[in-house]
Parts: C-alpha cells; sequence; structure tokens
C-alpha cells in the first residue's frame, strides 16, 4: 500500500534541569561508577516544579506550531500519549487544544501503552491523514519522571515531550510515511495498580523477552513488509530506557553505531517514557537530508513496540533551524537531591 501521508513538522520540549546520576548514587551509598556504566546513562532530565505533562505537551506544540510558521493552525485531531497524566479522569488532550486556541472542531484522545503511547498516538493521527478523515492531525508524547526514590528507575526516569503534526497534502511533507508494523504480547514486565503512587518493574525480564523480542521482531516485521534491509536507512531510532538495550537490538538487527547515533538521547536526558523514542525521532529530522531513510521503533511495556519508516523530502530544508534539540539539551541546570525531590515528590 501507498501512503501519501507524512510529517510536516515537528517540535520538542525538554526541562532545563537535570540531576546527575552521581547526585543521586550518592544518596542511596552506591556506585556511581557502575550505574552509569550498566545504564548507560550520565544525568536526567526534571520538570520544574509547576511542569507536568499538560504543560510540557504545550511547549512542545507551540515549538512545533512556530517550526512551520502556520498562524492559522487548524488540526483535525489532537492525540497525546502518557503515562503521567496530571488527571487519572480528564483528558490531557482537551486541555492542550484549549490552549492552543484551535476552536473545538477536532476529535481529542489521550493514549496509554506505556513508553509506546506516543507513537500509537502518531499512528492514529497519520491513519486519519491517510484515509482523507482528516487534513491534519498532531500526536504529542510527553511523560514526567516516575520513579520511587531508592528504586532502579529513578537513575533513568526523565521528563520531555515530543510533538509530530502530520497531514495528507503531499506538497508540505517533509517526511514521507512508507509504512509500519507492530508486534504485541502480553509480556507484564512493567506495570502500576490503581492504588499504586510507583510503577513496579520485571527487573531483568524486562531486557530479552520483553523489550528485545518486542523491538527486534518490530523491526523484522516492517523490514518483511517494505521489502527493506537494515542498510536500507540512514537513521534509525530504537527505545531508550537505557543505553544499551537499543544497541543491542540495534545490532541484532544489523545496524551500526552510526545508524543509531544521532537519535540516541537517553545518555544526556534519561528515558522520558512516552516521549523518548519521538525525540529521538526529532533529533534526526533536524539534521536529516533529503532522500534519506529513518526507521523508528518504539517500545511499551505490557508489551508492544511500533516500527514506523519515513522517506524524507526536499521540503525539510526550508524547516531546519540552526538550533537544534541536541543543542538545546545542552543548556542545563543541576540539582541537588533534596531540590529534585521538592520537584518529582513534593
Amino acid at each position: 500500500m501507498k501512503y501519501s501521508c507524512g510529517i510536516t513538522s515537528w517540535g520538542a520540549y525538554v526541562p532545563r534541569w537535570r540531576i546527575s546520576v552521581s547526585e543521586i548514587a550518592k544518596v542511596h551509598g552506591q556506585s556511581a561508577e557502575t550505574i552509569t556504566s550498566n545504564l548507560s546513562i550520565r544525568q536526567k532530565s526534571v520538570p520544574g516544579i509547576d511542569e507536568d505533562t499538560v504543560t510540557m505537551s504545550m511547549q512542545a506544540a507551540l515549538a512545533c506550531i512556530d517550526r512551520c510558521k502556520n498562524n492559522e493552525m487548524t488540526l483535525g485531531a489532537l492525540y497525546i500519549g502518557s503515562e503521567s497524566n496530571p488527571y487519572t479522569v480528564k483528558p490531557s488532550a482537551s486541555i492542550v487544544g484549549s490552549m492552543l486556541g484551535i476552536g473545538n472542531e477536532y476529535m481529542a484522545a489521550d493514549f496509554q501503552f506505556a513508553c509506546k503511547a506516543g507513537t500509537t498516538a502518531l499512528l492514529c493521527a497519520l491513519g486519519q491523514t491517510q484515509a482523507g478523515m482528516i487534513q491534519r492531525g498532531m500526536a504529542i508524547g510527553a511523560d514526567t519522571a516516575q520513579a520511587k526514590p531508592g528504586d532502579s528507575l529513578e537513575y533513568s526516569a526523565g521528563a520531555g515531550a515530543s510533538a509530530i503534526l502530520v497531514s495528507g497534502r503531499e506538497a508540505s511533507i517533509v517526511a514521507t510515511f512508507l509504512g509500519f508494523a507492530s508486534y504485541t504480547s502480553d509480556t507484564p514486565d512493567f506495570w502500576r495498580r490503581p492504588s499504586q503512587q510507583y510503577p513496579q518493574h520485571g527487573e531483568r525480564f524486562t531486557g530479552g523477552p520483553a523489550y528485545q523480542q518486542h523491538v527486534v521482531g518490530a523491526g523484522k516485521l516492517l523490514f518483511s513488509k517494505l521489502s527493506m534491509e537494515s542498510n536500507d536507512f540512514t537513521h534509525v531510532i530504537l527505545h531508550q530506557p537505557n543505553g544499551k538495550f537499543p544497541r543491542i537490538a540495534g545490532k541484532t538487527l544489523g545496524f551500526s553505531e552510526e545508524q543509531l547515533q544521532v537519535g540516541l538521547l537517553v545518555e544526556e536526558i534519561g528515558n522520558c517514557y512516552a516521549a523518548s523514542s519521538m525525540l529521538g525521532l526529532i533529533a534526526v529530522l533536524d539534521v536529516a537530508k533529503p532522500g534519506e531513510n529513518i526507521l523508528l521503533i518504539s517500545y511499551g511495556s505490557g508489551a508492544g513496540s511500533d516500527a514506523l519508516a519515513f522517506r524524507v523530502t526536499d521540503e525539510i530544508l526550508s524547516l531546519q533551524s540552526e538550533k537544534c534539540l541536541r543543542d538545546s539539551i545542552q543548556d542545563v541546570d543541576y540539582l541537588s537531591y533534596q531540590a529534585y525531590l521538592q520537584r518529582v515528590h513534593s
């Protein structure tokens, strides 16, 4: 099937505040060197006291709209994927839509599938534009850091938001959608019951049976579906719960470190959950060249992976700016552990 839709703009927001692995390890009496080596993470992003999934989603959406310089933005759909919405029952998407001032004639929904909620939202928006149901849609992946103090997740759970604008109008498309494949199973490697404040995880069980099986499985399905191979892609973004998992999966699928490098942000900002793989996509879009193929494979615990392929068009050159996401995440303020606790556990 030939798709006549794709990406028309992108925007990101990552809080400037960071806490280092060494600062967390010092409080818990653990070896920062060992943890950094095991996770390939040096620090993670931390939201401000007044920031949550909605405010970060808004920042990413505004950056996305500003990039394409469309002051009269109309959206047929606005979707947010997250596992840290501020309300258990009340959509975040409708709040962001109201703040953007896009009127009332649009479909809004929140998606939940752990860290792949963002790509699920993106696929739904792409599907509606492909079908001609809407002219333009926006998918956002956003999350705040969620981890119990002292838990291994505390070293990696970051915060950020990513917004992708999609359209069915070929003239404005900067990356044409080539196709997708999803790989899903009932693999309970990460969960949180309604009464629990923090999520639980299956420790090493989340590696092979969960992450690797689904990411590699989705990648192989897409290769078969599109009759493509690993060397057909210039840039590859795999979900980044840490720095090691995507490299292992990438090697299994036949990708080089060079193909993975541009979209690998986890060492600097941690795992931003539903925003993670989409932030990697944005880092790639910032520097991608016309004619290059991009592969994105997300992962969500529970468990599933979405693999999406795009081909960059000449239109991307008009939207790329001098300041990239990788540049902006270098502007940081470091927090003490006490200041960090006040922000994420108050």
